[in-house]
């Protein structure tokens, strides 16, 4: 990932960031901005998803005094305030049909209207955008637009879940407990062996994010100069064998196949606390048979009964 972040960095595509809440996509996002001949100009991000449709349209465009009530000045949009340096679209799935043409033309044409103005403003950005949604399925069912997809999806960077990169937790945990060790006036050395082999099993469903809210709260918590076990969440505190993530389940040779499928899917879905997408995406399978399955086993333990 970070080789393919280097290689595009210098570019003037377009970059769709995928991957789960959480995992570090504007990150990615910054990375490739830090690493461009635009590094030295503005890194401008909007969360879509944190803004109506219209509140949305004027922190983008902006807007003239009197466009609307309440615009008592005149308000550059974040498309003149990322000129010369890259606009960072986070939760781009969430943009409506509404706004989804306009930000179209700004890529094709590099021009926009402020609301309410008659002149157009030229620009010179480079968009990089983020989204946990499907924009392809999304496009089969008519909520998003096939040209914007295109236009967005030039180059494709995926971002791994944190489960799927376990080596980085114990540097993640470390950098996190440096920070918050030093905003919170604390000398901490690190963390027991205990605590990151709990860290390390743990699943981590919240990613990066949230190990980032469990690093802080050990922090705080520690009462001496590493972070122990007692400092973890319970659902933490336990994630080994026998506890929140059981490592492997064993099977006798010639245990029946189905037995062995059945017993990994029960442990899996007790790791993931009952989520059946977690389940599915810790068994590399389609959330539809985790489903299936089940209703098998109910359908099997009704007819034994």
């Amino acid at each position: 990932m970070l080789a393919l972040l280097d290689q595009v960095a210098d570019s003037s595509a377009t970059v769709l960031i995928q991957g789960e809440s959480g995992a570090g996509k504007e990150l990615a996002a910054r990375t490739i901005h830090e690493r461009s001949a635009r590094r030295l100009r503005p890194f401008i991000a909007v969360n879509c998803a944190a803004l109506p449709e219209t509140l949305l349209e004027s922190e983008l465009f902006g807007f003239e005094k009197g466009a609307f009530t309440g615009a008592a000045a005149r308000k550059e949009g974040r498309f003149e305030l990322a000129d010369g340096g890259t606009l960072f679209l986070d939760e781009v799935g969430d943009l409506s049909l509404v706004t989804q043409p306009k930000i179209l033309r700004v890529l094709q044409e590099g021009e926009f209207e402020r609301l309410g103005a008659t002149r157009t403003i030229r620009v010179d950005v480079r968009i990089v955008t983020a989204t946990n949604r499907e924009l392809a399925q999304m496009v089969r069912e008519k909520k998003f637009r096939e040209d914007l997809y295109y236009r967005l999806n030039v180059i494709t960077v995926t971002v791994p879940p944190l489960r799927e990169r376990r080596d980085d937790i114990p540097l993640l945990a470390q950098h996190f407990l440096r920070v918050y060790a030093a905003k919170n006036n604390r000398r901490l050395d690190g963390f027991t062996d205990a605590a990151l082999e709990r860290l390390e099993a743990y699943p981590w469903p919240g990613n990066v994010r949230e190990l980032e809210n469990v690093i802080e709260r050990g922090v705080v918590l520690a009462r001496g100069t590493l972070i122990d076990v007692p400092d973890l969440p319970d659902d933490i505190s336990g994630a080994e064998s026998g506890g929140a993530l059981s490592q492997a389940i064993t099977a006798l040779v010639g245990t029946p196949l189905a037995e062995v499928e059945r017993r990994l899917l029960d442990e899996t879905l007790r790791v993931a606390k009952g989520n059946k997408t977690l389940t599915a995406k810790l068994l590399g399978i389609d959330v539809r048979t985790v489903a299936r399955k089940l209703e098998r086993q109910e359908d099997d333990e009704e007819s034994a009964d």
